[in-house]
């Protein structure tokens, strides 16, 4: 077993068996609600707690526009009313022999906003789109 922490800067994003690369993941957030209630009848005079509903953050990817990539665009067009297609995405660490080390699976992921690029004339940077993601729930695989 390593002795020291993993390093963040290695992983993959694979959704319906399309591996994409990304500059930036965030939002892998995972929290339980809690409900506080009070019993009529309890001596003390505090409420407890108790957990209750799951809830998932929004998932942000981040990558470089490339020319004639719309897979983005061909996703969120797949709004038909209130569905759209959803599909499980696979976030996975890597290792130095480029293996998984820690996965993340999003349940039924589907995107809810798309951020094209800013433009400034006098900037040396890459073009970077994003993409926002709602899901379902997550599971984690820790290998």
């Amino acid at each position: 077993m390593a002795t020291y922490p993993l390093s963040k800067f290695h992983f993959q994003v694979d959704w319906a068996g399309t591996r994409i690369g990304f500059t930036e993941v965030t939002g892998l957030e995972w929290e339980i609600e809690t409900i506080q209630f009070r019993d009529g009848a309890s001596p003390e005079y505090h409420k407890q707690a108790m957990p209750g509903l799951q809830k998932f953050s929004p998932v942000t990817l981040k990558r470089g526009l490339f020319q004639s990539d719309n897979e983005y665009y061909t996703w969120m067009n797949t709004v038909n009313l209130n569905s759209i297609e959803k599909r499980d995405v696979t976030i996975s660490l890597l290792n130095e022999a480029h293996e998984p080390i820690v996965t993340w699976q999003l349940k039924q992921a589907f995107p809810t906003k798309i951020t094209s690029t800013d433009m400034k004339a006098d900037a040396n940077e890459i073009a970077i789109e994003t993409l926002v993601l709602m899901h379902e729930g997550i599971v984690i695989v820790n290998d």
